[in-house]
């Protein structure tokens, strides 16, 4: 039976939003992770213009990360399903030549719309399948092998949510689970929502947090281990299934600055035998 430490370890560079590209893998490869899920580089999310300045050209950066034996799991966007512009359209399509060049299989999208505890509102549904079935239309003319993955952050915090938009598709879209987001927001069990929804997820957000008020949020991110979300059974549990995906480190310390150091958090996951 697979070990928590023998999980397909990563974390999103959220947690270090000050960091350049060079200092995140090192930090990375400290902890002996090999590939990582990107959000922030130099606290800028425009990923694209970022590493055109600094490497000039797709391949370049290629060539680089394959002299420092790192691969890049996902690129984040901030592209939401429901809600979004030709505008926000655009500025997610300039991702797409760097994953291409960089073997990135994941491109990161938000769920988008309202959070509702049962079903999808005719709208949001309507939304989702339109802006998936633009991509697709997209990845295939273009022959594109990275694809989105679907953030479980709004209008999908709910297991019934997200059967129902796969249910509209001929093809399921894969799933990026926060485990966190459907426990706290969605009330339910990590061990049902993963029943339910395992045969699409292939990346998982974990993190901990307390029913204490935040700036931004009715509950504190707080640090692993130490809060009301049972992430030690989570892993167990990934573990257990023999999950095969993505286990990523979202530390929101770009969003939430009163969090600990990103390193703090990897040395815990160390002290608990996970990494």
């Amino acid at each position: 039976m697979k070990t928590v430490k023998e999980l397909n370890w990563s974390f999103s560079s959220l947690g270090c939003p000050e960091l350049n590209l060079e200092e995140i893998v090192r930090l990375a490869k400290q902890y002996g992770i090999g590939g990582l899920e990107l959000r922030t580089v130099e606290d800028r999310v425009d990923m694209p213009a970022l590493f055109s300045e600094r490497f000039g050209s797709p391949e370049n950066l290629n060539d680089w990360l394959v002299e420092a034996s790192m691969r890049i799991q996902a690129l984040d966007s901030s592209l939401k399903l429901v809600g979004n512009s030709a505008e926000d359209r655009d500025a997610f399509l300039e991702f797409v030549e760097w994953a291409e060049a960089l073997d990135v299989p994941s491109l990161r999208v938000f769920d988008g719309g309202t959070y509702d505890a049962s079903t999808l509102s005719d709208e949001d549904l309507a939304q989702a399948l339109e802006t998936i079935n633009w991509w697709r239309s997209l990845r295939q003319k273009h022959g594109w092998n990275s694809d989105i993955i679907i953030e479980t952050h709004d209008c999908l915090t709910a297991t019934p949510a997200i059967q129902q938009l796969q249910s509209h598709l001929d093809d399921p879209q894969m799933i990026l689970w926060d485990t966190h987001h459907t426990w706290k927001k969605g009330g339910e069990d990590p061990r049902e929502t993963w029943q339910a929804i395992r045969q699409w997820v292939n990346h998982v957000h974990v993190k901990d947090s307390v029913s204490k008020p935040s700036a931004r949020h009715p509950f504190s991110y707080i640090m692993l281990g130490e809060g009301e979300f049972d992430l030690g059974g989570t892993l167990s549990m990934f573990a257990e299934s023999g999950y095969e995906g993505i286990v990523s480190l979202e530390w929101e310390r770009k969003w939430h600055p009163y969090l600990e150091p990103l390193s703090d958090a990897l040395a815990k996951a160390r002290e608990f035998g996970w990494l």
